[in-house]
């Protein structure tokens, strides 16, 4: 049975409502006991505040029986599917997720009843963000969250269909900004403007590899296979600032394992840096296997790489570009030079061969000069 809460007052006497009192310091409290018999309390400055709080509280907790799901709020649909999630995909995705339902779903559908949703709301969902500026990209990146959770809804029959259907529509918002590969002349001032920067190799490596920059951060010693000039991705690694601690997982997706061929100068940088890493006065032993460390003898945070990488752009003249470019600028000479789509496919680590297309791979002004060329020839018919 839930505990009954008598009406408080406040420090002049007066009646509050039920399960809400103020204390002697002024903060308001708010209290219920949910259906499952836990006591929940929360503090306040403002009454109006700690009245919502429990207003909304005793709601969600109204509507969060996954006896009964067709009642369920939206949000304790959510809660049960991420909590699912959390044990089939990878940390980042599990993220992307709860950012997006936090940020842009929950506050226009959050407390609706799960089976109550239609699809005008979905889509409203859709035009709030774009109203406030945000990139198609993320939008999409919102609608998918929209459609997992409800589709889950859909496929357990909680509900009788998935309101985000094919009318949401999500490439509403403002254009993505497009990644653009270092041109020839642009990647040549780099490479001469970086020589004896502390992240030299790592960024030269890239160039020759086109690893993502978790993987480049991850990589160990044991992956390196110097006599058949080869490194295996295994993992991805990263710096989480909320947490002050590293997080090692498995590569963006299945096509993320993977083999990569070694060229002369990506088994030079490797070398060098194993050099490089001799003269680190103190390894500690948990690092000692890793390729890319810094002169703390740690890794590098991913972030940190950026950073430096604004630093050098200004001090060559260059545009500004993040690490995510080199990788770009790779795949792009890659193509440049001859290589069949489908082997850049597998060694960038992608799981269609759209996503090389669409993403990294962009013909450039010299090479479309060049193609002209070539068939100048043939187009000549007078």
């Amino acid at each position: 049975m839930k505990e009954a809460f008598t009406m408080g007052k406040d420090l002049k006497g007066k009646e509050l409502d039920v399960g809400i009192s103020q204390r002697s310091d002024g903060f308001y409290v708010g209290r219920f006991t949910t259906k499952y018999g836990q006591r929940k309390q929360k503090l306040f400055r403002k009454l109006q505040e700690c009245r919502q709080w429990l207003a909304d509280s005793q709601y969600q907790d109204e509507h969060s029986n996954l006896n009964f799901p067709e009642e369920m709020t939206v949000k304790a649909w959510f809660d049960y599917w991420i909590s699912m999630k959390k044990r089939t995909v990878r940390p980042n995705t599990v993220r992307n997720y709860i950012e997006r339902y936090e940020r842009n779903i929950d506050p226009v559908i959050g407390k609706q009843i799960l089976s109550e949703v239609k699809p005008i709301q979905c889509q409203m969902i859709m035009n709030r963000m774009a109203d406030e500026g945000y990139r198609t990209s993320t939008i999409y990146q919102a609608r998918i969250t929209l459609f997992n959770m409800l589709d889950y809804a859909y496929q357990n029959d909680v509900i009788m269909k998935n309101p985000c259907n094919g009318m949401v529509k999500s490439d509403i918002g403002k254009p993505t900004q497009k990644k653009e590969a270092l041109t020839l002349e642009q990647q040549k001032r780099f490479v001469r403007g970086i020589v004896g920067n502390t992240y030299e190799y790592q960024y030269k490596f890239l160039l020759q590899t086109g690893l993502r920059t978790g993987e480049l951060v991850g990589l160990k010693w044991t992956d390196i296979d110097f006599d058949n000039r080869t490194l295996t991705i295994s993992r991805s690694m990263e710096y989480r600032y909320s947490t002050g601690e590293w997080r090692i997982g498995e590569p963006k997706s299945k096509s993320g394992y993977r083999s990569i061929p070694l060229t002369d100068e990506a088994i030079d940088m490797l070398r060098r840096q194993k050099q490089k890493n001799l003269e680190v006065k103190v390894i500690p032993m948990e690092w000692s296997d890793y390729v890319f460390l810094c002169r703390k003898g740690t890794p590098v945070k991913n972030s940190t790489y950026d950073t430096m990488l604004f630093k050098q752009c200004d001090k060559i003249g260059i545009p500004r570009f993040s690490m995510h470019v080199l990788r770009h600028t790779f795949a792009t000479r890659c193509i440049e030079g001859g290589m069949k789509p489908k082997t850049l496919q597998t060694i960038l680590g992608h799981s269609n061969i759209g996503i090389t297309m669409n993403l990294y791979v962009h013909t450039t002004e010299d090479e479309k000069h060049k193609e002209i060329e070539k068939i100048a020839a043939s187009l000549k018919v007078v």
